[in-house]
């Protein structure tokens, strides 16, 4: 009789709350739908495009966003699939900030000093004349939380860049005549991007960016007296010494430039987790392997240049060098002072170097003082 009237009881109560019942279905129902729709994602192919700021197929960093794309694919079990376009074969080299952005495409890849235009804080990012090296860069940017500030400034463009190669400190550029003062840089125009353009107009020369699938062509025709690129690698392969044989150290405008992917973040959202994370981790792995493949590279490529080649290595002079330097210190200065977002990140970026300071004297610097 006890148990009788306890079910009858439990009967009526269920009877009395049929939400209950209703709802616990609905909550079934809806983590199978769910289900359903993370295996259809699963099981479902993607078809991205990556344009670039690189000429068509450019080693190293052209063929690195190539490697990418194959490690993508690989990695997704051929589910995700990228077709990568070099600079003008689909959109113009600097016009992938935008196509990005509006999601003309899903991705692309290049330096954020190319956008300084829309977002003057960007530079930062690049690189900073006089600035840290690329070791100190990926440093602030991957545990120093610089990367959250990038993402910050990005964010008002639907972006999510992610630090994907370095160049490394660069070469200081190819110049048609010999800079022996800082009078020499007179009216010298020079193919330079970035805060290290700023710095060389305030020098007496005449920054000109353009992107580098038109640098051989201007230099050889007069259009431009000067330019930097990357390092002896890419420079051989760009065939400057054909044009112009005094060959400028140290990249004082680039001590370690970083290059960027930028994904298009409603995209990004639509893929399965398990993608976005190969992407993401495909970026860091590329970071990797252009820092190593840039020094391999360059160190083969100066012996070229020099020896085979004729070209003259030369060492900017210290009145050049410490005129840079005062001017870099001004034109970070003006930034600063007319953009506040400008100020965060630098103040930001100058208070990581600092920290860096004590450390690297003991370490790297130490090293190569005392041990090579």
């Amino acid at each position: 009789m006890k148990r009788r009237k306890f079910i009858n009881k439990a009967i009526v109560a269920s009877l009395a709350t049929p939400a209950l019942a209703v709802s616990a279905c609905d909550q079934g129902k809806k983590k199978g739908n769910e289900l359903a729709s993370i295996n259809m994602n699963f099981n479902k192919n993607f078809r991205w495009k990556m344009v670039t700021t690189w000429p068509p197929n450019f080693p190293v960093v052209g063929e690195g966003c190539k490697l990418m794309a194959d490690w993508i694919e690989e990695m997704s079990g051929g589910r995700m699939k990228i077709h990568v376009y070099g600079g003008g074969e689909l959109i113009p080299a600097l016009e992938c900030f935008d196509a990005v952005s509006n999601g003309a495409v899903e991705m692309g890849h290049g330096v954020a000093y190319y956008w300084a235009g829309k977002i003057p804080a960007a530079q930062f990012f690049g690189a900073v004349p006089f600035g840290m090296n690329a070791n100190q860069s990926n440093s602030w940017i991957i545990s120093g939380e610089g990367g959250k500030l990038w993402e910050e400034i990005y964010e008002p463009f639907g972006l999510l860049p992610i630090t994907c190669g370095n160049t490394g400190i660069q070469m200081g550029g190819w110049f048609n005549r010999e800079i022996n003062t800082l009078d020499d840089l007179n009216g010298l125009k020079m193919r330079i991007p970035g805060l290290g353009g700023k710095v060389f107009n305030k020098a007496g020369g005449t920054a000109v960016l353009v992107s580098g699938n038109e640098v051989y062509t201007n230099l050889e025709r007069g259009v431009i007296d000067a330019t930097e690129w990357i390092g002896p690698y890419h420079d051989y392969k760009m065939g400057f010494y054909q044009v112009a044989k005094n060959y400028y150290y140290p990249g004082w405008h680039e001590p370690g430039a970083t290059l960027e992917l930028l994904i298009n973040k409603s995209k990004l959202a639509e893929l399965p987790k398990d993608l976005q994370e190969i992407i993401k981790t495909a970026a860091y792995r590329l970071n990797d392997w252009m820092g190593a493949e840039f020094d391999a590279k360059n160190a083969v490529y100066l012996d070229k240049l020099v020896n085979e080649e004729g070209v003259k290595l030369k060492e900017f002079p210290a009145e050049v060098l410490d005129s840079f330097k005062f001017y870099t210190e001004e034109a970070i200065t003006e930034l600063t002072d007319r953009d506040n977002t400008s100020k965060k990140v630098y103040d930001h970026y100058n208070a990581f170097r600092k920290s860096l300071q004590g450390w690297s004297k003991i370490s790297d610097q130490a090293y190569y003082d005392k041990l090579t």
